[in-house]
C-alpha cells in the first residue's frame, strides 16, 4: 500500500469519484465535512422538535376545553347529566325557594288587605283601638304570608316533582346552552348585555300549579318576566363568546391537532425517549396550569354575582356542578401524562432505572423458576416470547393506550385500573417467557431468558 496515498486500515476510507482511495488530509476533510452535516441536521431536529412541542403545550388546554364543550355542553345527555345533581342542592333549591317566595308575595297587596279590613271595621262601628290595630296588621300578615308560602314553595322544590321539572326543562334548554356561549339563539340560558341568565319557567309553571291548588291563588300572578336567575355578569363575557365560536368551529380538530403535534414532536426529536417524557412533562404542567385557571374563574365567577342576585354558597355549587367534568377530565389527563413520563424514565439508562428494571427481571425471573421447577413448563410458547420481549411490550402498552382512547370519557379510577392490567400483563408474560423448562435436548444450551 502507498502510503501517500491511503491512511487508516485499509478498506476504512471511501473511493473517490475516479476510484483512488482518499488522501490522509481528504479523508479527515470528508468526516469533518459529514460530522458538521450531522450537527446541523440534529440541530434542525431539535429546532422542528422544540416548535412542534410549544405548539402542542398551546394546543393541550385548548383540546381538553374543546372535547369538554363538545361532549358535555353540545351533547343533550352529557349536558343534562351534567346539571341534573343541582335540583338537589340545597344551596340551589333555598335559592329558588327564596326567590320564588318573594316573587309571590309580592303579588299580593297587604297593604289593600289591611286597609280593606281598616274601612270595614270603621264603617261598622268598630272601636277606635280596633280600628288602629287592624291597620297595624301589615307587617305580621306579609311575615305569616311569607312563611305559609314560603313553607309550601319548600315542598314542592324538595319533591320529586321538582327534579322531573329540572330535568325536563334542561333537557329542552340545552340548545340554548349552546346558543349562549356562541352568541347565537335565546332560550332557557340566555346572554342579556353583560349577564348570563338561566330561565326558570319550567319550574315556576309547576310551582304555579301546585301552589294555586293549595289556595294560593296569587301565585298564577308570576310574571313572566321575572322567569329567570343571574348567573353571572362580566364585562368579558363578548370575548369568551368569540372563544367558544372558536372552539366551536374547530371541533374535535383541535384534539387531533394537539396528538398529532406532540407524535410529530417525538419522532422529530433525535432522542426519542427522552423527547418523549419531556413532552409528557410539558402536557402535565399544562393541566396544573388549567386546573389553577379554573380556580380562578371560579373566584371571578363568585365576584360577578352579586349577594342580592345569587346567594354565593349557591353560585359556587352551580360552577362547581357545571365544570366538574372538565376539571375530571384535566386530573385524568395529568395522571397519564405523569404515568407516560415515569415509563419513559424507566426504560431510559439512568442508575435508578436500570436497577429498577433488573429488580424486575430478577423478580420475573425466579417466579418463572419457580413455575418451571413446579412442572409448568411453557416450552417453545416460553421462548418465543424471550425472543420477542421487545416487540409483546410494546403491544400491550399499545393495548392499554388504545383503551383509554376508546373509553368513554376515562377517569382517574380508568386510568390506574388500565395501568395495573398492562402491568400484570407484562409481568405474567416475563414470567412465561422465564418458565420455559430445563435445558433445551435439540442444541444442549440453556434456554435464554
Amino acid at each position: 500500500m502507498d502510503p501517500g496515498t491511503a491512511s487508516g486500515p485499509a478498506g476504512a476510507d471511501p473511493p473517490a469519484p475516479d476510484g483512488h482511495l482518499l488522501t490522509a488530509g481528504e479523508h479527515a476533510e470528508y468526516l469533518r465535512l459529514r460530522s458538521a452535516a450531522r450537527q446541523r441536521h440534529r440541530r434542525l431536529r431539535r429546532l422542528g422538535a422544540s416548535v412542534l412541542l410549544v405548539l402542542t403545550l398551546v394546543l393541550a388546554p385548548l383540546a381538553v376545553v374543546a372535547v369538554w364543550v363538545h361532549d358535555t355542553v353540545a351533547d343533550t345527555d352529557r349536558y343534562v347529566q351534567t346539571v341534573a345533581p343541582l335540583a338537589s342542592e340545597p344551596a340551589v333549591q333555598d335559592a329558588l325557594v327564596d326567590r320564588l317566595t318573594e316573587r309571590v308575595v309580592s303579588q299580593v297587596d297587604v297593604q289593600a288587605v289591611t286597609a280593606s279590613l281598616t274601612k270595614v271595621l270603621a264603617d261598622n262601628g268598630a272601636p277606635p283601638r280596633v280600628v288602629d290595630a287592624a291597620g297595624e296588621l301589615t307587617g305580621p300578615l306579609r311575615s305569616a304570608l311569607r312563611t305559609v308560602v314560603h313553607r309550601a314553595v319548600h315542598r314542592v322544590v324538595a319533591s320529586d316533582v321538582f327534579e322531573q321539572a329540572w330535568v325536563a326543562g334542561n333537557r329542552r334548554a340545552q340548545s340554548s346552552v349552546v346558543g349562549m356561549l356562541t352568541g347565537q339563539g335565546q332560550g332557557a340560558l340566555r346572554a342579556q348585555g353583560d349577564t348570563v341568565q338561566l330561565d326558570i319557567g319550567v319550574v315556576v309553571d309547576q310551582l304555579q300549579k301546585r301552589l294555586v291548588e293549595a289556595g294560593f291563588q296569587h301565585a298564577a300572578a308570576i310574571p313572566q318576566i321575572d322567569r329567570s336567575v343571574t348567573l353571572f355578569r362580566t364585562g368579558e363575557l363578548r370575548k369568551a363568546q368569540n372563544a367558544m365560536r372558536l372552539l366551536d368551529i374547530l371541533g374535535v380538530w383541535v384534539p387531533v391537532l394537539a396528538l398529532a403535534a406532540a407524535a410529530a414532536a417525538v419522532w422529530t426529536a433525535p432522542g426519542h425517549r427522552v423527547m418523549l417524557m419531556i413532552t409528557a412533562l410539558g402536557v402535565g404542567a399544562m393541566m396544573v396550569v388549567l386546573l389553577v385557571a379554573l380556580i380562578v374563574v371560579r373566584r371571578v365567577y363568585l365576584d360577578s354575582v352579586p349577594p342580592a342576585t345569587l346567594p354565593p354558597d349557591a353560585a359556587a355549587v352551580i360552577y362547581d356542578t357545571f365544570v366538574r367534568f372538565l376539571r375530571d377530565s384535566v386530573r385524568t389527563l395529568l395522571v397519564v401524562c405523569v404515568v407516560t413520563a415515569l415509563a419513559a424514565w424507566l426504560y431510559g439508562p439512568g442508575r435508578a432505572a436500570r436497577a429498577v428494571r433488573s429488580a424486575a427481571r430478577r423478580g420475573t425471573t425466579a417466579a418463572g423458576r419457580e413455575l418451571s421447577g413446579a412442572g409448568v413448563h411453557t416450552g417453545h410458547f416460553g421462548r418465543w416470547l424471550a425472543a420477542h420481549r421487545s416487540w409483546t411490550t410494546g403491544v400491550t402498552i399499545a393495548a392499554g393506550a388504545l383503551a383509554l382512547v376508546l373509553w368513554n370519557h376515562p377517569t382517574v379510577g380508568a386510568v390506574a385500573l388500565v395501568l395495573v392490567l398492562v402491568v400484570a400483563v407484562l409481568a405474567v408474560t416475563a414470567v412465561l417467557a422465564a418458565a420455559t423448562g430445563p435445558v433445551s435436548e435439540r442444541d444442549g444450551r440453556p434456554v435464554t431468558t
